[in-house]
């Protein structure tokens, strides 16, 4: 089929072979220490962020990884309890990647393993919020059953049918699914507490 006109775009919006094969997913193996391949995992799972969009947020940018090699070449990595790891990542970041190790004469591992340990503080952050979530948790339980005493209370004094009855278990009712939902919040953090 020929096509009389061309669609003109602005400069911005064109597109490139080039930046969609960037995007494209490949797999690439590091060796590195077991807590930091954790550290990735267990925050991804916390933040629900697939592993490839963080590990690609940490690595992608070539100014922040230069920055990270600076960083890297006062790091002496330790070698035990090393181990392969593979992860899809974008074609992007591998080459991101690939080009910040061979101008700064650094280990691929190397900058991978400190451009994750950057997460370090984000995982004692949310650890924190974790406890903090762990205290509101029990104090909602402590709260929904009081409620629960009081709309017995209320179904004593007053009958189910009473329009004051109905208001707390209202309330009840909510304070029920709040509990199951922060309830769900803290499971889903419970592997932070064995980082």
């Amino acid at each position: 089929m020929n096509r009389k006109r061309q669609r003109t775009e602005p400069q911005e919006l064109k597109l490139t072979v080039g930046e969609l094969k960037g995007k494209q997913s490949v797999r690439a193996t590091f060796k590195l220490p077991r807590h930091v391949i954790q550290l990735l995992s267990v925050l991804a799972g916390q933040l629900g962020i697939k592993q490839k969009s963080l590990f690609d947020q940490l690595i992608e940018d070539a100014s922040v990884l230069g920055q990270v090699a600076e960083e890297a070449r006062n790091y002496s990595p330790g070698g035990k309890d090393r181990c392969q790891k593979t992860f899809v990542i974008s074609r992007n970041s591998l080459m991101s990647l690939d080009n910040i190790a061979k101008q700064r004469k650094i280990s691929r591992d190397v900058l991978v393993e400190v451009s994750i340990r950057r997460l370090l503080p984000v995982i004692d952050s949310e650890l924190k919020k974790h406890e903090g979530r762990k205290i509101v948790l029990n104090e909602m339980k402590s709260y929904l059953e009081q409620g629960q005493k009081l709309l017995a209370r209320a179904g004593e004094l007053l009958g189910r049918e009473d329009r004051v009855y109905e208001m707390i278990q209202h309330q009840v009712s909510l304070s029920k699914k709040n509990f199951s939902e922060v309830n769900s919040i803290v499971e889903k953090g419970k592997p932070m507490e064995e980082w």
